[in-house]
């Protein structure tokens, strides 16, 4: 128990005292997953909608794939990822492989599924309970759904900000295209992972605790929108 309080105390020095290697990988954290998020949204959004307004042969089909990927296992992203970006394989002359570019690849392939496929269920939903009234005004499917993006724009940030969650507490696939260089490719998952075999206990409960601190940041920010959102849907 001492020692696990004095590794507390130490890892809330080293937070307090704005630890410039601490701080570093914390930084990194967000821009990686940051930039993820920003590029799963851009193509998840799109691909969302765009599968809720959409009848084609074999939808059935694309939407078990894309709802198998949602339990798709990191290391294999990690993986799959490798193999792309080795020198060997169809993308090894961008050199991205060890590189932050890498790990954003890797978070946007994880994060994509989840975007996508909260996105065709929000419009989807929507479009039931809209779809009719918007026919009736002359909207087309695409339009349908972009004016429903929008209308639902409470519950699309819940959306974003769930892929933005996941993106940040992921470390399979992070580890196995960045390498957990220092200075360069460790973000606080893989950080936390390394420290603790190392016995930095501290530094390691120190990147735990931001870690647990950005993640309930983005869930309060969650649990907001969702009371807004009724409100919103009453006040119109």
């Amino acid at each position: 128990m001492n020692g696990f309080t004095e590794s507390l105390q130490a890892a809330g020095a080293l937070i307090t005292q704005a630890d410039a290697r601490l701080w570093q990988v914390v930084f990194l954290s967000l821009s990686v997953s940051g930039a993820a998020s920003a590029l799963a949204a851009v193509l998840g959004l799109v691909g969302g909608a765009w599968l809720a307004v959409s009848r084609f042969p074999g939808q059935r089909v694309l939407l078990l794939v894309l709802n198998t990927l949602l339990a798709l296992p990191p290391v294999v992203v990690g993986l799959s990822v490798y193999l792309l970006l080795s020198r060997s394989g169809p993308l090894g002359q961008y050199g991205l492989l060890f590189t932050p570019g890498a790990m954003v690849v890797a978070q946007t392939v994880l994060v994509l599924p989840l975007v996508t496929a909260l996105t065709r269920q929000l419009v989807a939903d929507a479009l039931r309970g809209n779809g009719e009234q918007l026919r009736s005004m002359g909207a087309g499917p695409l339009q349908s759904a972009l004016l429903l993006l929008v209308h639902e724009r409470m519950a699309l940030m819940t959306v974003l900000l769930t892929g933005f969650g996941r993106a940040i507490s992921e470390v399979g696939a992070v580890m196995v295209v960045g390498g957990n260089i220092d200075g360069i490719t460790r973000v606080m998952t893989t950080a936390i992972a390394l420290e603790t075999s190392k016995g930095d206990l501290a530094q390691a409960l120190a990147l735990g605790v931001l870690l647990l601190a950005v993640v309930a940041l983005v869930n309060l920010f969650i649990a907001t929108l969702r009371r807004l959102q009724p409100a919103e849907s009453l006040a119109r």
